[in-house]
C-alpha cells in the first residue's frame, strides 16, 4: 500500500509519528519506507524534503514507481515495525511552499499577460525557472506579468488544495491538463488560478512577500523565465541593496545615484582612454624618429604591449619590418610585424624564440606576439641567433 501523504491534508505539519514498513537503499545510502509521512518527495519540479527521523538526518526524499516514499538517511535506522518520530527541516519546507505557490501564480500571470503557457518548471536549490511555450517575450509583457503576480500577492488570496470529485473537477477551468487520471489534486489561488498539483503550498498569497522576475532567455524555442520569491527573494534583494549602498559609500553619493556616478566614471574613463591613445601615438612617433631610417627595425623599447603595437603598426605602414621587445624583471614582451613584400615569417620566428627561452603567445606569418619567460639581455643578437 502506498505511503499515506500527510502533507496533502496539512502542508504546515512539522512533526509526526509513523511506523517503519520497509528498509531499502537509494544510490548506495540506507533508506526507509514509512506507513505515512509529512516528508514531500521530489516531484513536479519541487525538491524533496529534508529533516530527521528518530534523530537520524534525512538527506533526501524520493518516490518509487509503486507510490512509496523513500526517506534517504545519513545512517542506518531502526528495523521494520518500529515507531519513529519525524521532523521536517521547516525553513526548507517553508521556502519550497512559497516557491511552488509563486510558480503557480507567475505561470498564471504569464499566461494572462503574455499568452505564454508553462511547459515545465524547476524549483532548484539555487535557481527557480519556468519554461513557457513562447519565443521572445517583450520586456513590457514580462513586467506586466510580474505586476499582476504582485498585485495578487497584495490581495492576500486564499490558497486551497483538495481532491475534487469528478463532477466538481469537470467544472473547474484548469490552467493545464492533469498528468494522472485518478485522485487528481487541485491547487486553487483564489479564483485566479486552478492547477492540478501534488506539491506543498502556502495558505495565502501574502506569504510570498513579493515575486521578482530576474531573467528571461531563449531556450529550445521557448523562453526560460528565472524568478525569485519569499525568503530567497528577500535575501537576493537585501544583498543587492547592500552592494548598492557600499557602492554609494565609495562614490560618496546616495544609492539611487550610483548609476549616474558609474556613467560619469565610464565617460571619464573613455576620455582618458582617448587621451592615452593620442599620447601613445605621439610617443610612438618620437620612438620611431630615434630609430635608424631604413630597413627592418630590431629594437628594445621600454613600455607596454600597446606601445610596441603602436610603434610596430607605424613602422609597417612605412614599409619596414618591426621586431620589437620590452624586457622587465620577470620576462620580455615581444611584438613582431611584417611589412608588405617582406619574407619574414613572424609566427615561425616567435616559435623559435619561445622554444629557446620559454613563453606563451603565437601568431601568423604577418604578425605575432607573446611573452617570453625570461628577460632578454641582447635582443638583436637573440633575433639573429634564432633566425639564422
Amino acid at each position: 500500500m502506498p505511503t499515506r501523504r500527510l502533507y496533502h491534508h496539512d502542508a504546515t505539519q512539522r512533526q509526526f509519528e509513523a511506523t517503519i514498513v520497509a528498509l531499502t537503499t537509494h544510490e548506495g545510502k540506507p533508506a526507509v519506507v514509512l506507513d505515512e509521512t509529512a516528508f514531500y518527495p521530489e516531484a513536479g519540479g519541487q525538491l524533496g524534503d529534508r529533516g530527521t527521523l528518530g534523530g537520524i538526518e534525512v538527506v533526501d526524499t524520493q518516490e518509487t514507481e509503486s507510490g512509496d516514499i523513500v526517506h534517504v538517511l545519513a545512517a542506518s535506522g531502526p528495523e521494520p515495525g518500529a515507531r519513529i518520530t519525524g521532523a521536517l527541516d521547516w525553513d526548507r519546507r517553508r521556502q519550497h511552499m512559497a516557491q511552488h505557490t509563486g510558480q503557480h501564480l507567475l505561470s498564471g500571470a504569464l499566461l494572462d499577460r503574455a499568452g505564454a503557457a508553462t511547459v515545465s518548471a524547476r524549483l532548484g536549490e539555487s535557481g527557480l525557472t519556468i519554461d513557457v511555450a513562447r519565443d521572445r517575450i517583450p520586456e513590457a509583457e514580462l513586467a506586466a506579468a510580474e505586476g499582476l503576480a504582485n498585485d495578487l500577492v497584495d490581495d492576500d488570496l486564499a490558497v486551497r488544495a483538495w481532491f475534487p470529485d469528478p463532477g466538481e473537477l469537470a467544472g473547474l477551468k484548469l490552467r493545464r491538463d492533469p498528468k494522472v487520471t485518478a485522485d487528481i489534486r487541485v491547487v486553487a489561488i483564489g479564483e485566479f488560478d486552478y492547477s492540478p498539483c501534488g506539491g506543498t503550498h502556502c495558505a495565502r498569497t501574502s506569504q510570498l512577500g513579493a515575486i521578482r522576475i530576474i531573467g528571461a532567455e531563449r531556450y529550445k524555442g521557448m523562453t526560460r523565465v528565472t524568478f525569485t520569491a519569499a525568503r530567497r527573494g528577500r535575501a537576493s534583494l537585501f544583498g543587492h541593496d547592500h552592494v548598492l549602498r557600499a557602492l554609494g559609500t565609495q562614490f560618496s553619493c546616495a544609492p539611487a545615484d550610483v548609476p549616474a556616478a558609474i556613467d560619469k566614471l565610464r565617460r571619464d574613463s573613455d576620455a582618458l582612454r582617448t587621451e592615452l591613445t593620442a599620447l601613445r601615438g605621439q610617443l610612438a612617433n618620437a620612438v620611431i624618429a630615434s630609430l635608424p631610417g631604413t630597413g627592418p627595425v630590431i629594437a628594445v623599447i621600454p613600455g607596454d604591449a600597446e606601445l610596441l603595437r603602436s610603434v610596430g603598426a607605424k613602422l609597417v605602414g612605412a614599409g619596414r619590418d618591426a621586431l620589437l621587445c620590452s624586457p622587465d624583471e620577470s620576462g620580455t614582451t615581444v611584438v613582431l610585424f611584417r611589412a608588405a613584400g617582406s619574407t619574414l615569417d613572424c609566427g615561425r620566428l616567435w616559435k623559435q624564440l619561445a622554444a629557446q627561452l620559454g613563453g606563451r603567445g603565437g601568431g601568423k606569418a604577418d604578425r605575432a606576439e607573446g611573452r617570453l619567460a625570461a628577460p632578454v639581455a641582447d635582443w638583436p643578437q637573440l633575433v639573429g641567433t634564432v633566425s639564422t
